[in-house]
């Protein structure tokens, strides 16, 4: 092999065996730097012989110098040169890969084509947050390497692989995004406009999502998308809307709440154990009795998208901020709301004064009282 000649394989031995740290750095750069001026031209046979050379250099560069920084430095820059390379050494790639220093892995995860599925399901199952990170970024994934990438269920890495157009993600995978997006809505807009996201669980993006998302995936969507999303977002609104404004009979509520008052046992905990249980009528009527109001208040503010009128009477009541999240999420038919929405919410209810709370309560009721009663 004119390649590597006798003298170059003396020199690898002496290095491996007998030479300094300093001299395996640079033997291992030169066998690289050879491999590289000819990478196009070699045979299996020749790449193998290079494979062979150039692991039990890593190897020895790993047992006896991998604390020190210039080790990290010669095996990150091997990483860095061979990554692009399609006829790269296949077992120093795979070696180089798996290690632990995502200096020295990340290159090759990112972009060496000699890794393969199986390579990189395993890496997605073992290794740590920013191997996957390197990972989500390849060209091309699929579904099998992004299922195993989504498991471990890091946000970094869901949002990566969703930006990533050459990622194929199956249903499976998009429903831990979904998950994940009703917290994140960076993610949950990247999510609601890829192409390949099953209508079912678009509808559920759209469903949990803000109005302010809504707005933003409108805006993002690209031509072929926009009216599937428009659609879908007038389907969440108008489903929430019948959900919320139905016909409903108060009169067993207010009953139920009438006795409750009179024997003493209307009180948060009360309150509380209607909207756990989504007691929607219930809940209402307990809720302006508490806050000293009336259910024609309090019936709009529950029928509202908006979280932060019905905070209003429940702090009036001097409810505790469990109960509060309990008759948000009474609300609504299904489902929780996004924790974000919660976490929104529970900042405004800490703002909000009772005194102020009280004084636009009763500012409500005197409207209410001038209006026509709805049932």
């Amino acid at each position: 092999m004119p390649a590597i000649d006798l003298a170059i394989a003396d020199e690898v031995e002496a290095a491996i065996h007998v030479g300094s740290e300093q001299k395996r750095f640079e033997t291992i750069k030169r066998v690289t730097d050879l491999f590289l001026s000819q990478a196009g031209s070699y045979n299996e046979e020749q790449i193998a012989l290079f494979d062979d050379v150039l692991e039990r250099l890593v190897k020895t560069i790993e047992l006896r110098a991998i604390a020190d920084v210039s080790a990290r430095i010669a095996l990150a820059e091997m990483s860095a040169q061979l990554a692009p390379v399609s006829q790269a050494p296949p077992a120093v790639i795979r070696r180089l890969a798996r290690h632990d220093e995502i200096a020295i892995a990340g290159p090759v995860l990112t972009e060496s084509a000699r890794l393969s599925t199986d390579d990189l399901v395993e890496i997605a199952q073992t290794k740590s947050e920013p191997h996957l990170l390197a990972v989500s970024g390849r060209w091309w994934l699929k579904e099998i390497v992004t299922d195993a990438l989504l498991a471990r269920r890091y946000p970094s890495v869901s949002r990566r692989l969703i930006a990533n157009p050459g990622a194929r993600v199956s249903a499976a995978g998009f429903a831990i995004v979904v998950a994940q997006a009703e917290s994140d809505p960076e993610l949950a807009v990247a999510t609601g406009i890829r192409v390949d996201l099953p209508a079912g669980l678009r509808l559920q993006l759209l469903r949990n999502a803000t109005e302010t998302v809504r707005a933003r995936l409108l805006s993002q969507a690209p031509p072929h998308l926009f009216e599937e999303i428009r659609g879908a977002i007038a389907a969440v609104s108008a489903g929430v809307d019948r959900e919320m404004s139905r016909a409903r009979d108060f009169n067993a509520a207010r009953r139920a709440v009438a006795l409750l008052r009179e024997n003493g046992e209307l009180n948060e905990a009360a309150l509380f154990a209607f909207a756990t249980q989504r007691k929607y009528e219930e809940t209402v009527a307990a809720l302006a009795a508490l806050s000293h109001s009336s259910i024609e208040v309090i019936r709009p503010l529950m029928q509202s998208l908006r979280d932060d009128g019905i905070l209003v009477p429940c702090k009036v009541a001097g409810l505790g901020w469990d109960t509060v999240s309990a008759v948000l999420e009474s609300r609504l038919a299904t489902g929780s709301i996004a924790l974000h929405e919660l976490v929104k919410a529970r900042a405004q209810f800490a703002r909000l004064t009772t005194e102020h709370a009280r004084r636009v309560l009763k500012f409500w009721q005197v409207r209410a009282n001038s209006s026509p009663t709805r049932h």
